[in-house]
């Protein structure tokens, strides 16, 4: 499996059918602002493979509203 990027495209980030197709590098974040963007995972079939650990940085991207290491929020 290879680290890709994934558009977030839905409502639901910890549900890896609301990610698009995955793209090699990070796509750009526009309004509005603070939501969820994109994630970078392993590959699972054109999906992402959403960890434990992935959830958790999702989350706590979006509760303190930064980006993560693998966690792009659009920007302000």
């Amino acid at each position: 499996m290879a680290t890709q990027w994934f558009p977030f495209t839905g409502t639901d980030p910890s549900n890896p059918a609301h990610y698009a197709a995955p793209v090699s590098t990070p796509p750009s974040c526009t309004s509005p602002t603070e939501q969820m963007c994109a994630l970078q995972a392993d590959d699972n079939g054109g999906q992402p493979n959403i960890t434990s650990a992935l959830k958790n940085e999702i989350i706590n991207s979006l509760q303190n509203q930064v980006n993560g290491a693998n966690v792009r929020l659009k920007t302000r």
